[in-house]
């Protein structure tokens, strides 16, 4: 029994040795900075976040000027996001992109700086409140980061992602003026809604809100003395818009502005 007993533990420890860490933890490290880059890219992939960044942070310090160094900075920044750990994430990427500008995957660093923003930002999961009614500035700072990682990088293989990921930053913006212009709207407060209005149809167009949104912003803009203003928005409208239902609508508004 007690050597049933002892073989279990025996065996039991062997198997928290690996091939690169010891049984008390220590790292098991190689000869060259690739051996121990490639140590900490396998013990990523099991998931082993605490060696692998070891093995990694061993590489910057042991062989500074290697080609490893730099991916150990970026392997880096790629486990704090697959932790989830996104402002951690954000400040890795960002450090890459810092200390190596040119390097052969700053387009990777700065789409997942921008995707980690996006991940930090108001989630639309069901059993939560809407995004829109969410402190929404992470969402702008993804969409900021994605839109400008779109226009540096259009070809990168990461741009059709980007280019999702914008669209529905956008879409949740896009929702928060929405939510927030109907508040304004509801208790009369028409320069607010204007404002909101205002801001949906210029920063967010082709947004399904997009038609009622102008036509408000134009009927507010009426209540508040602005005739210029509401003929632009309602000019907008029919041009942007020309088989949305409201457009009758908006040509007899205009009609009476003239």
């Amino acid at each position: 029994m007690r050597r049933a007993v002892l073989l279990a533990v025996l065996l039991s420890a062997a198997a928290c040795s690996t091939k690169h860490v010891t049984l008390g933890g220590q790292l098991k490290t190689h000869p060259t900075a690739e051996e121990n880059y490639e140590a900490g890219v396998e013990l990523a992939k099991k998931e082993s976040w605490p060696e692998a960044q070891q093995f990694f942070e061993y590489v910057k310090t042991k062989f500074p000027f290697t080609k490893q160094a730099a991916l150990a900075d970026l392997r880096i920044a790629d486990l704090k996001f697959a932790q989830h750990l996104w402002a951690e994430a954000v400040e890795a990427y960002a450090q890459f992109i810092q200390l190596h500008p040119s390097h052969e995957e700053v387009d990777n660093a700065e789409f997942r700086m921008a995707e980690s923003f996006f991940k930090d930002s108001p989630s639309e999961f069901f059993l939560f409140p809407p995004a829109h009614e969410k402190d929404n500035r992470q969402t702008e700072r993804a969409a900021t980061a994605l839109a400008a990682f779109l226009q540096k990088y259009p070809k990168s293989k990461w741009a059709p992602e980007a280019k999702k990921l914008l669209d529905e930053a956008n879409g949740r913006l896009a929702r928060r003026e929405w939510y927030v212009g109907e508040y304004y709207w509801k208790h009369k407060r028409w320069a607010g809604a204007a404002g909101r209005f205002e801001t949906l149809a210029e920063k967010y167009p082709g947004s399904p809100h997009e038609p009622e949104a102008l036509l408000k912003l134009a009927e507010a803009a009426v209540k508040l003395d602005e005739k210029h203003r509401a003929r632009t928005a309602l000019q907008k409208l029919i041009v942007r818009h020309p088989d949305d239902p409201r457009r009758g609508e908006a040509e007899k508004l205009l009609a009476s502005l003239r």
